[in-house]
């Protein structure tokens, strides 16, 4: 190890040790043990370390990943058993249904000058709800999906028989698994980002990754901050959907690069400075 390494160690344990703290939390409120915890680990260290250590693309053996993350050989054989037997991830139907709302709200094929969702029949060439599923659902069942955008009052029918969309975004219920998902989804993202960050051999400019923060703001403010952030953070990342979607290759183009998925997150932080608890 290198002595820019070693330095860092302390820092990084450090930071890890306080960045745990409401993953701890929320396992232990949904009864997660620390034994749970603790082969999850073994096996994100090992696809981290067969993934990124390998040489010319090829996956690191189970000598090297056993040296890297200080587990044992015989280990690193039963987790990447475990690994290789679990079925590659798929795009979740909670996913396709935000893909959805979004196209139809920026696709111009599927809105008016004016950017609003068109309303749209069952069927047809044009402009219908089996283009616009086909566009945006991928391989989903589209009487499933019809079902489910409805019962969750994301469309609704109207008496010419056409439907119309109700929200531009997919709210998540209280006590919603899809939230879990969501958390996941974002805690990953934000900590990719300052990992490589802090990536001394990274390839590249550091990413845009900013906070605002003050210690010290009156408790009679809080609901004023938290509209003001859910107005302009949503505003904000509407203009950057339809960025984002201006930009989309699509299934039947022919794109000369390499698709990559991109995108940016916002969130808002409260911490009671007498518990420490967020």
């Amino acid at each position: 190890m290198d002595r820019g390494a070693g330095a860092i160690r302390g820092p990084i344990l450090k930071a890890c040790r306080h960045l745990l703290g409401p993953v701890a939390r929320m396992l232990l409120r949904n009864g997660v043990t620390w034994a749970e915890f603790s082969d999850l680990s073994k096996e994100v260290f090992v696809e981290v370390a067969r993934s990124d250590y390998g040489i010319q693309g090829r996956p690191t053996n189970a000598a090297r990943v056993a040296m890297i993350t200080g587990l044992s050989r015989r280990e690193v054989s039963r987790v990447r058993d475990i690994l290789l037997g679990q079925e590659p991830k798929q795009l979740s139907s909670e996913s396709r249904i935000s893909r959805i709302l979004t196209g139809w709200h920026v696709d111009s094929e599927f809105c008016d000058e004016s950017g609003y969702p068109l309303p749209l029949p069952a069927t047809g060439d044009d402009s219908s709800l089996t283009r616009l599923f086909k566009q945006y659902a991928g391989d989903l069942p589209h009487g499933a999906l019809l079902k489910e955008l409805t019962q969750l009052g994301l469309i609704t029918k109207t008496s010419n028989g056409k439907y119309v969309a109700k929200s531009r975004h997919y709210v998540r219920k209280k006590f919603d698994p899809d939230i879990v998902k969501y958390m996941g989804t974002a805690l990953h993202e934000h900590g990719a980002t300052l990992a490589h960050n802090i990536d001394q051999e990274r390839k590249g400019p550091p990413r845009f990754e900013r906070m605002a923060t003050n210690t010290n703001v009156s408790s009679r403010s809080v609901k004023a901050f938290q509209q003001l952030i859910e107005e302009r953070g949503e505003e904000f990342l509407e203009e950057i959907d339809a960025w984002l979607s201006k930009h989309e290759v699509k299934p039947t183009s022919k794109n000369p690069g390499r698709p990559i998925r991109m995108g940016v997150g916002i969130y808002l932080f409260q911490e009671d400075g007498r518990r420490g608890r967020k």
